[in-house]
């Protein structure tokens, strides 16, 4: 097995879980702005769920490296 083919899934979980890190702190960060900046809450959301598809994609390029490798 080449050095990518050992490296890239435990690099896809690290990011994967790094996002969803940062996903719930906008999320949090979100909330506390909420009722004194709405615009600035409003954005942290909108970060927070592009962080989510972020993931997502992460979570298929796993997937197919996974299927990719014979180990569904």
């Amino acid at each position: 097995m080449s050095d990518i083919q050992e490296r890239l899934p435990i690099l896809l979980d690290y990011w994967i879980e790094h996002n969803r890190e940062h996903e719930r702190e906008f999320r949090d960060w979100a909330d506390k702005v909420a009722s004194l900046l709405g615009e600035v809450a409003q954005q942290l959301q909108e970060a927070a769920a592009r962080m989510a598809d972020a993931s997502n994609c992460l979570e298929k390029a796993r997937y197919g490296f996974t299927k990719s490798m014979g180990r569904e």
